[in-house]
């Protein structure tokens, strides 16, 4: 026992190894739980849908096989009354002509072995007064019995009616106690009733127990226009399980029955016993909706003693009224069993699971605590960085999540330096641009005194060549200090951005025309990408047509031999667009490239530059929420990427112009 202690110690010898295993295990326990549960539910759900909709189907192939037979007797019945054996002899055997008598009574006896329902039943001609001519009673054992002739049918309401209008009629009849007397059934629909559960307290018909209920056919004998006599033939379901078996094993359903009222009179339900149900009543709440509402019953119901799930129909006699039930179901108990079994096997499923899961955790989480130390020299290094020293770094040979964390934290302090660099080179931008602000304000007035009297000068007509030379040396000089006053300013005025809506592509080629025209394009191929439905952006126009000229500008200078000059725009991450400006230059110094955007500093030979392009192009970018990087390699050329927003913030844009007014502006900054 201590053996085993010591071996699950080192097992679990961190408390966070414990810690996931056991969270692990829960978590699994709870989702497959919550999972077992919603499936058990699920699929109970689905069986018992499925069962009622077979119990559904089950009724309607029990109400179609039903209404076969009952048209079959129909069928037969009709067929016997217009045979030329009737025809011929039904005169002669109403008038008591014995062989005309025998000859009916042979065809009678041929009509009944033709019936596709074994069982009983009884075929009887009956004159236009309801009296027997011929009968003929086929028992359940198929044995025949002749009838004796002059009896009266009268009495069965069904007679009355095809005598009174002459239609055939098949339906499902109460067979009065005295007919039966008449066929030899009487005591086949003799039924001893059965007490039992939950059965109303009065009987829905009071001839139930000594009438019979069964299906009949009847149909007129004609004789020109007139109704001479009956064909009626029936099937009695008293003790004559002949249908519903053959509806239980045709249709594959699990138990029928035939109710004559609220009393089972044909059935394959079964008693404790073993016997059939014959003699039983079905329930009080089944009797109430089914015979005294007419409607069908759906759903569970208590049969004989105990749960079925089950349809019953009500059956109509030909005057309408509710004679009967017609009844599917399937013993319950037999369905919950099912259930009951597909729960404890999913129950056991759901437990394995969770036990291999909590096996599979144990070196699942070793695997994941190992790299701890990692996560441990991680946190130093934050430390540090936290004490200013962001050159820190972390070395981590871990792989995974903590090697992919190691290097996006070593990603974030490279961004974080950078981020440091760019909020230095704005301060030093603030800084010089206030400086070169008072700075041009204190030349210009200087320079344009200067310029005023040396054009005064230029005026005097006396002056020799040299001396106008010298003049003029000193306007042209004194334009070039007014130039870079101008791009004094123009520096210092950075914090201002005039918003508008503009279409990149177009602004790009409108610069591309001005600018090509100049001498210095001449040995130079000016090639534009521009990305298909690129979206318009809000920015000033004319500070970005600045950048774009300076851009491509200074392209132009570093390809003195000529090539090939390159524009692109496309779509950003997020919402951003992308400004590319690559030459094929002869590119530019590392050490260089850490300097371009420094005010004043120039890579351009004296005289050609003043050093506060780049620096006013970083500045219009920056305010407007952009960034601007270069890309070079000595020999092969430079690429300067700038990205802008496609919306300026909502914190500092108050009022954008409208798109087709663009002379309305709104200052941002």
């Amino acid at each position: 026992m201590k053996s085993i202690l010591n071996y699950l110690k080192d097992l679990y010898s961190g408390p966070f190894q414990a810690a996931l295993v056991f969270s692990f295990t829960f978590v699994a326990a709870l989702t497959i739980g919550i999972g077992t549960w919603v499936i058990s539910n699920t699929i109970t759900s689905y069986l018992a849908e499925a069962m009622d909709e077979r119990i559904e189907q089950d009724i309607l192939t029990a109400e179609i096989f039903y209404q076969f037979q009952i048209e079959d007797l129909a069928k037969s019945a009709n067929q016997l009354a217009l045979s030329k054996t009737v025809d011929s002899y039904f005169a002669d055997a109403n008038a008591g002509d014995l062989d005309a008598v025998r000859e009916l009574e042979s065809k009678v006896q041929t009509v009944l072995l033709d019936g596709m329902l074994k069982g009983n039943r009884v075929a009887v001609i009956l004159d236009d007064q309801g009296e027997l001519i011929v009968g003929v009673t086929r028992s359940t054992d198929q044995e025949q019995y002749l009838l004796c002739p002059g009896i009266s049918w009268l009495g069965f309401p069904v007679i009355e009616e095809v005598l009174r209008t002459g239609t055939l009629i098949s339906s499902t009849e109460v067979i009065p106690k005295e007919i039966l007397q008449d066929t030899d059934l009487v005591d086949q629909a003799q039924i001893t009733l059965m007490d039992t559960a939950k059965a109303a307290p009065e009987l829905f018909d009071i001839r139930e127990g000594s009438a019979g209920l069964g299906i009949i056919g009847a149909a007129p004998i004609r004789e020109e226009d007139s109704i001479i006599g009956v064909v009626v033939i029936f099937h009695m379901f008293n003790n004559d399980f002949t249908l519903v078996d053959a509806i239980k094993d045709s249709a594959k359903i699990d138990t029928a029955t035939i109710f004559f009222g609220d009393l089972r009179v044909s059935t394959n339900v079964m008693t404790e016993s073993g016997e059939r149900a014959v003699g039983t009543r079905v329930s009080e709440d089944v009797n109430e909706v089914v015979l005294q509402n007419g409607l069908e019953y759906v759903g569970t119901a208590f049969v004989v003693n105990e749960n079925y799930i089950t349809r019953y129909e009500p059956l109509y006699n030909h005057q309408e009224q509710i004679v009967g039930i017609l009844y599917v179901g399937a013993r319950q108990a037999v369905f919950l069993d099912f259930l009951s079994t597909f729960r404890q096997q999913i129950s056991v499923v759901a437990g394995i699971t969770i036990l291999i899961t909590f096996l599979i955790s144990t070196p699942v989480s070793r695997l994941i605590t190992r790299p701890l130390k990692d996560l441990r020299t991680l946190s130093k290094t934050s430390q540090q960085v936290a004490e200013g020293n962001f050159g820190a770094r972390v070395s981590s040979t871990a792989g995974g999540e903590v090697g992919l964390l190691a290097a996006s934290f070593n990603d974030m302090l490279d961004r974080l330096q950078e981020t440091q660099k760019q909020l230095v080179q704005s301060e030093k931008l603030a800084s010089l641009g206030q400086l070169a602000a008072g700075v041009a304000h204190e030349l210009n007035n200087p320079l344009a005194t200067v310029l005023l009297f040396t054009e005064v000068l230029l005026r005097n007509e006396s002056l020799d060549d040299q001396s106008r030379t010298d003049i003029n040396t000193i306007v042209r000089e004194t334009e070039r200090c007014k130039t870079i006053v101008a791009s004094l300013l123009d520096f210092a005025r950075q914090h201002q951005v005039d918003a508008a809506e503009i279409n990149l592509a177009h602004l790009i080629q409108r610069v591309i025309s001005l600018e090509e025209n100049h001498q210095r394009y001449d040995r130079i191929e000016i090639k534009t990408h521009f990305a298909p439905a690129l979206p318009r952006i809000q920015a000033d126009e004319a500070q970005l047509q600045a950048v774009i000229s300076n851009l491509i500008s200074n392209a132009a200078d570093a390809m003195l031999e000529g090539g090939r000059l390159t524009l692109r725009t496309r779509r950003g991450d997020g919402d951003q667009v992308v400004i590319e400006v690559e030459d094929e230059g002869e590119g530019i110094t590392p050490e260089n490239q850490a300097r371009l955007f420094t005010p004043f500093f120039t890579t351009k030979p004296l005289g050609k530059g003043t050093g506060l392009g780049l620096s006013i192009v970083y500045g219009i970018i920056k305010m407007h929420r952009g960034q601007i990087s270069v890309q070079s390699e000595l020999g092969k050329g430079t690429k300067f990427t700038v990205q802008l927003p496609i919306r300026q913030p909502e914190s500092i844009l108050t009022e954008l112009p409208n798109e087709n007014h663009h002379q309305d502006k709104t200052l941002i900054g």
